[in-house]
């Protein structure tokens, strides 16, 4: 038995806020550079040619994520599973196994995605962006597994450093040094940059892990028996990690189709500025996941409250800072990608609100993912989340921008709350801000 209780979750506190505070310098420096990035794009590509690359990345992303098959999220809950149930070989195997079928599931989306290009450009409609975004699923899936196998090992600047700040720095220097030589680009050309300098920054992380030791690389040894023992799962986890892309990108993939490729633009910045707000949220869920999922498996259920409401709360304060800084300065913010982007502060704010509530209910869907219960978040999250882009199907025609976002900001918040709901009643612990009230009241259990 914990002999010093209170000082020990103190000790976990201060090492998932410091982990956290990493992670938040490197996602702020991210954010900014990934604005400076969507601004740069926007003023030197030209209204039209940024839709398409707009929806060409967001169509890239959700296919990346797609190809990922769930393994990002799978390794962050298996490899800390194995070693605390002293398998360090498993979690190996694992690891690598992850990352085998990431590759073959990207490649294998990259085709469909080539061929659908193909097909549209046989109907005359130009498919360069498609093919242009064919090129960036692989990189993105691979971006994203690395990421958090590395973070599973206790990782935080290896496994952000390359794909956030360099991947994200390179870009827009590259895009303003091409405009300063007289060169504009496409759409379908700033999507072939995006993946070729992605790639050159995953080369880099690959160096940077072995140089310190930590394990990425994929492999086929154990391939069979880790789908076998894992393979229901992973389907849950790609169902999770699909759904949740896609309540992210679908938005302006439905702009981009039923309203203008411009309004898809105006929409993807609206839509990238509300996501500021999660920003520490977003940071320290990448550093409590695995602890997460070590402390729930362990039993430890004192200390996987007490790092859920560090989470919470956390990321709720900084969300309302920033939340009141889109009242104040929203319009001034949009207008930094140039002119006529200004209208798109009320589509800001209706987003910032449901981004607000997701805040406040803390790190729900990692709880769910990281301690088995993978299958019931898909279930409810898939079902209000679908719900959302079929209603948006029909209100996108009448009201536009306006009716996808009010849509975004409803199912959101409903998805959030029920999820909410089930971690309390269903796992045991509450990841909303009210959890930080009941670390004292739970006691340990024996190991999952």
């Amino acid at each position: 038995m914990d002999h010093n209780p209170r000082s020990d979750l103190q000790s976990l506190l201060r090492s998932g806020l410091s982990k956290s505070l990493v992670s938040l310098v490197i996602k702020v420096a991210t954010a900014g550079l990934t604005y400076g990035m969507y601004v740069i794009l926007a003023r030197l590509m030209g209204v039209v040619e940024y839709g398409y690359f707009a929806f060409g990345l967001s169509l890239a992303t959700i296919l990346a994520i797609g190809a990922n098959y769930g393994q990002q999220t799978a390794i962050l809950r298996y490899w800390p599973e194995e070693m605390v149930a002293g398998r360090p070989q498993k979690a190996l195997e694992a690891l690598r196994s992850g990352g085998a079928v990431t590759i073959l599931a990207g490649l294998g989306i990259s085709v469909l995605l080539l061929g659908v290009g193909a097909v549209s450009d046989g109907f005359g409609v130009p498919g360069g962006h498609l093919y242009a975004a064919a090129t960036l699923i692989l990189p993105l899936a691979l971006a994203e597994y690395w990421s958090s196998a590395l973070r599973a090992q206790g990782s935080v600047w290896t496994a952000l450093t390359p794909r956030d700040i360099v991947w994200r720095l390179g870009l827009p220097l590259l895009v303003a040094a091409l405009w300063y030589a007289g060169v504009t680009l496409t759409g379908a050309a700033a999507l072939l940059l995006t993946a070729t300098v992605l790639g050159l920054s995953l080369v880099l992380q690959y160096i940077l892990a072995r140089a310190r030791r930590y394990e990425i690389a994929a492999g086929t040894t154990g391939l069979r028996d880790y789908w076998r023992d894992h393979g229901t799962p992973s389907r849950s986890f790609f169902l999770g990690t699909v759904l949740d892309s896609a309540a992210l990108n679908v938005d302006i993939i439905f702009v981009g189709l039923l309203v203008a490729p411009a309004a898809a633009g105006v929409y993807f910045n609206a839509f990238r500025t509300a996501g500021l707000l999660t920003l520490f949220m977003f940071a320290i869920t990448l550093v409590v996941a695995p602890m997460v999922a070590r402390y729930y498996h362990a039993g430890e259920m004192r200390k996987a409250q007490a790092i859920t409401a560090l989470c919470a709360w956390a990321g709720f304060v900084f969300s309302l800072a920033v939340f009141a800084g889109f009242l104040l300065f929203g319009d001034v913010i949009l207008g930094l990608f140039g002119e006529g982007q200004e209208q798109g502060k009320t589509i800001l704010i209706l987003l910032s609100v449901g981004l607000l509530f997701d805040a406040a209910t803390g790190p729900s869907r990692i709880v769910l993912m990281m301690t088995g219960h993978e299958r019931q978040y898909v279930r409810i999250f898939g079902s209000i989340v679908v719900a959302g882009m079929l209603a948006q199907l029909i209100v996108i025609p009448i009201y536009g921008l306006l009716g996808a976002a009010i849509m975004n900001m409803i199912s959101r918040i409903a998805a959030q709350l029920a999820i909410a709901w089930f971690a309390n009643r269903k796992i045991g612990l509450d990841t909303t801000l009210l959890g930080a009230f009941l670390v004292n009241r739970l006691r340990d259990r024996p190991s999952a």
